[in-house]
C-alpha cells in the first residue's frame, strides 16, 4: 500500500462518526458484534445476579464481573478467530 493511500484511508478513519466505525468493523470482522454481544449478555446476568451475591462486598463482585465480562468477550473472538483459520488455511475457503 503506497503512502497517498495511507494517508487517505487515515484521515476518512478520522472522519467516520462512532456508529461507522461499528458498521465497518462488523463487515470486515462479522464475530467482532457476536463479541460484544456476549459481553453484554454476561453484564446484563451480572446484575440480574447482583442481588443474590450474599456477604461478598460490592466492590468485589464487581471486579468479579468484570473479568466474566471480558473472558466471554475474549473467549467469542477466540473462536471466531479459530473459525476463519480453519476455513482459510484448513479447507481453504476464500470470501
Amino acid at each position: 500500500m503506497s503512502l497517498t493511500a495511507m494517508s487517505e484511508r487515515s484521515i476518512y478513519y478520522d472522519q467516520e462518526s462512532q456508529s461507522e466505525r461499528l458498521a465497518r468493523k462488523s463487515k470486515e470482522t462479522p464475530i467482532f458484534p457476536i463479541a460484544i454481544g456476549v459481553c453484554s449478555a454476561a453484564v446484563l446476568y451480572g446484575v440480574y445476579a447482583f442481588k443474590n451475591r450474599g456477604k461478598m462486598s460490592t466492590s468485589v463482585y464487581l471486579m468479579h464481573l468484570r473479568v466474566g465480562a471480558q473472558g466471554a468477550a475474549v473467549g467469542s473472538l477466540t473462536l471466531g478467530l479459530i473459525y476463519t483459520m480453519v476455513n482459510q488455511y484448513i479447507l481453504n475457503k476464500k470470501d
